[in-house]
């Protein structure tokens, strides 16, 4: 498993030269040098001309007004470990950064600088503004990709992308082209989701909805027998009805289908109309119809050729009805609720009335439905196509379970909204002409010119040009070298949450513009990370973190430890500080153990001695070495890094350091021959235990791996493979029963309140065991002396076939534990004397719910066990 054909670099990093390995791990001044080193030297540079396998994945590019937060390092951590991985197992592995353009968000940074300055964009006037943008992006945007090297991202930066760069650009202007000219992207007047903070449009995944406590207003159209109720949480929006709809067969409405009825506050009469939307089973069974402010209504209206009467302006301000002119929406509401009042016809109230309110995900402003002339993507095909690739198999998600929320969104999707009322983004590319002409213009066309001829103001939605992020930043629509050889991308590895916002689009666009290949052929989700307590970190409740903050304090690997050990596939992923500092002991450990190692000789240099020369405590360790290298091949291949990080964590504090490193001092301190095989497979033991590591944990391990071989990098060096030749089962047997033995020792010396280092006169009979080549680490281990020969036990101790007798006089007070043994005994009996009685309390049986009783079962069972472990330990006491 060992390759040290890797030479020593020219310079002199920390960790070079074994003498001067320090004491502890300062990771400040380890890491930053360290990942200099590793891009200076080309090791994320992949080579499209390589002969070797292709594993691309391409980086969920942050928005460029980002920073590094929690959620960012977790995936980042992820996609790293499995890229560096894959490196190391011979693939040419490309790991593809970039940064979105973030329409909206970015244009809000760069009008409230303006703001400050008393400025509005429309002062500047549109190219001005534009340019004013890419001085901010060039200042202020990308400041996450310096964060990522802080992190250790092993990304490509020769590659690095922007989604309005001139090569993204043409891959955005070709594609818009094609759908347009295949009938896929059409102009529309549709209902929307218009942010009036914004001034623009919203799809439906960029609304947030939230419950919010508002009005539920019952109101009386017409009179008499010919009056019908209808209730609604937006009054002001009746001012724009064009009809009452009911259902069809709702006998008690059936007298007005047909007819019409005056709508209170205006001089207008709406009709009534039977239509199947309609439930009549909900509230009065009829309702309003505002066919230009909500899509339902709007729906009802295009079936029923109604009028749509807009009734706000772009800000939400009322446009219509001389007492309400002018007013703002949420103003309107009130007033026209108070005008109804006092004509009597409010039927009902109910305040407050919690519903779900549809806030604009960017400024949180409540959203309205508007009518509105936009462009739009006809989905269906695209979206059977994306549906299919899962289907069939090409495209697999892992977790399996969250299949259901992709075939949901994609098997039901409507047309999407692309157009945006912004100046930041691609500017549509289609031209006016002054009779009406409608002309599309691919990325080598001449727009047209000429009196009366322009460009439409619009531009696209973010997640337009994000959706084509897997191959516009390979080179598409040219063939590249990097197109054939790094598409389809591997695994797509981001939040179950934007599975909708990124994930169909990409899927859609990905299959549509490379002829059936998809995008990607994983989609690994993860779940969001949140507080220890597993709430949603925010800054108002003081529970936001800056990953940057702890990286300072415990170093990257420790959080990137943290991060992975949490990653259940799809699972949210719960962190908290004090697990960071378990990382950062771990690290710590890490370093400590191959520091002992180095200065009690470890090597990887020459072969493996044959196993018949080697102990049973060496054949154990490489047994369960490659044991380890095979489970964390298989959890890898499923996308389980929190097993994989608990595999390796176990493995290599449990097996390594408390247990394999003990026992060899022992073999060390004798010498000879069987020490210096000792050294061999110890030095192979942390050579590919940090292998293991090194993808999750990459600064660390580099340091130490490079000091023990002597090597260049573990970026760059060979994954271990596992065969199955090392296994030994009887190795593995026979250091089981040593670990029983020291074990149940322990167990016994501090249940007599003996201290660790308390050493204890003690005889061992490991007779007919396979122990007795052992004594010696057993008594290191378990700080036994040999007795002298006036020795008399005072405990006996059967254990896995052998006794280990001790002589405890002169260790404890044995009246006081006596005393207290006695004491927790009694306490022991009197719980299950209690928890027996309820259980055999025939009534109690009969009302108290299972999982009640199961509790007290438990209880009872755990004070039986309490019971004869508290006797066993009287026992063993010394007598009087």
């Amino acid at each position: 498993m060992t390759d040290t054909t890797n030479q020593r670099p020219e310079k002199s990093y920390p960790g070079d030269d074994a003498a001067t390995l320090p004491t502890t791990y300062a990771p400040a001044e380890v890491e930053g040098a360290l990942y200099e080193r590793w891009v200076e030297r080309g090791y994320f540079t992949a080579d499209a001309k390589s002969d070797k396998p292709a594993y691309t994945i391409v980086i969920p590019p942050p928005n460029v007004t980002g920073a590094l937060h929690l959620g960012h390092a977790f995936q980042h951590t992820l996609m790293d470990a499995l890229t560096r991985r894959k490196r190391m197992l011979g693939f040419e592995a490309l790991w593809l950064p970039g940064m979105d353009h973030a329409g909206i968000a970015t244009q809000n940074k760069v009008e409230q600088q303006l703001a400050e300055a008393g400025l509005s964009r429309h002062d500047l006037g549109r190219e001005a503004f534009v340019e004013k943008v890419w001085e901010w992006k060039q200042s202020y945007g990308g400041k996450i990709l310096g964060q990522m090297r802080r992190l250790g991202d092993g990304v490509d930066w020769s590659r690095e992308r922007f989604t309005m760069d001139e090569g993204l650009s043409q891959a955005v202007q070709t594609i818009f082209k094609k759908l347009f000219d295949d009938g896929l992207i059409y102009r529309a007047e549709r209902i929307i989701n218009w942010c009036p903070r914004c001034l623009t449009a919203l799809s439906d995944i960029e609304v947030e909805h939230k419950d919010r406590p508002g009005e539920l207003v019952s109101i009386r159209y017409g009179d008499g027998d010919d009056s019908i109720v209808v209730a609604t949480t937006r009054a002001e929006t009746m001012l724009g009805d064009t009809a009452v709809a009911v259902h069809p067969e709702d006998e008690r409405y059936r007298h007005l289908v047909g007819r019409t009825i005056k709508l209170p506050l205006t001089d207008r009469q709406i009709p009534v109309v039977a239509d199947e939307h309609v439930d009549p089973e909900f509230g009065t069974g009829a309702v309003k119809v505002t066919p230009a402010h909500d899509p339902n209504d709007f729906a009802i209206g295009q079936r029923h050729g109604l009028p749509n009467l807009t009734v706000m302006d772009e800000h939400g301000a009322i446009t219509v009805h001389g007492p309400f002119l002018g007013l703002d929406r949420f103003e309107a509401r009130s007033a026209v609720v108070g005008a109804l009042r006092e004509q009597g016809r409010i039927v009902a109230e109910k305040r407050p009335y919690e519903h779900a309110v549809g806030h604009c995900s960017r400024c949180h402003t409540v959203v309205e439905p508007r009518l509105s002339l936009q462009w739009w993507v006809k989905v269906e095909p695209l979206a059977k196509e994306a549906g299919d690739a899962v289907r069939d198999g090409r495209v697999q998600i892992h977790p399996k379970a969250l299949e259901g929320r992709y075939f949901d969104w994609v098997d039901n999707m409507y047309d999407w909204c692309i157009s945006r009322q912004l100046w930041w983004g691609h500017r549509i590319p289609v031209w006016y002409g002054p009779e009406g002409q409608v002309v599309c213009v691919g990325p080598n066309e001449e727009p047209p010119t000429g009196e009366g001829w322009h460009q439409d103001p619009d531009v696209l939605d973010t997640w337009f040009s994000s959706g084509l992020w897997p191959f516009s930043t390979l080179g598409w629509p040219e063939r590249t070298a990097d197109l054939e050889k790094f598409y389809s991308t591997d695994v797509l590895l981001t939040g179950h949450d934007i599975i909708f916002f990124w994930v169909a689009r990409m899927m859609m666009f990905g299959l549509y513009a490379m002829d059936g290949q998809v995008p990607f052929k994983t989609v690994a989700l993860t779940g969001l990370v949140r507080d220890e307590f597993g709430k949603k970190m925010s800054k108002s409740s003081g529970t936001a973190v800056d990953p940057l903050d702890w990286m300072d304090a415990y170093g990257a690997d420790a959080v990137r430890f943290t991060l992975a050990r949490g990653a259940n596939p799809g699972a949210d992923v719960p962190i908290g500080e004090d697990w960071v500092k378990g990382s950062r002991n771990f690290c710590n450990k890490i370093w400590n153990a191959t520091r002992f190692a180095l200065m009690n000789g470890a090597t990887v240099e020459g072969p493996l001695p044959p196993a018949e020369e080697l102990t049973a405590v060496d054949r154990w360790i490489l047994s369960r070495l490659d044991a380890t290298v095979a489970e964390v091949d298989a959890l890898y291949e499923d996308y389980e890094f929190a097993k994989v990080s608990d595999a390796l964590y176990h493995f290599a504090w449990d097996e390594v350091f408390d247990w394999y490193v003990e026992l060899s001092k022992t073999t060390l301190a004798k010498g000879g021959a069987q020490a210096d095989a000792s050294r061999r497979v110890l030095g192979e033991v942390l050579d590919v235990t940090l292998r293991l590591l090194h993808p999750i944990v990459p600064f660390v391990t580099d340091t130490l791996w490079t000091t023990l071989t002597g090597a260049e990098s573990l970026v760059v060096t060979a994954w271990p493979t596992a065969d199955g030749s090392r296994r030994d089962a009887a190795a593995e047997a026979e250091i089981a029963t040593l670990q029983q033995v020291v074990t149940e020792v322990r167990r016994f010396r501090s249940d007599q309140g003996l201290q660790p280092a308390q050493k204890v006169p003690a005889r061992l009979d490991l007779t007919g065991t396979v122990l007795a080549v052992h004594e010696d680490a057993i008594r290191s281990l378990l700080r036994l002396t040999v007795p002298a020969e006036e020795f008399s036990a005072t405990a006996s101790l059967p254990v896995a076939g052998a006794t280990v007798a001790l002589d405890l006089s002169g260790t404890i007070d044995v009246a006081a534990e006596r005393k207290r043994l006695q004491k927790d005994l009694a306490a022991a009996e009197k719980e299950k004397a209690q928890t027996t009685a309820k259980l055999g309390n025939e009534g109690f049986l009969a009302k108290a719910p299972d999982e009640v009783v199961a509790k007290i079962r438990t209880r009872q069972e755990a004070a039986g066990a309490d019971i004869a472990r508290i006797t066993a330990q009287l026992a063993g006491l010394p007598q009087a």
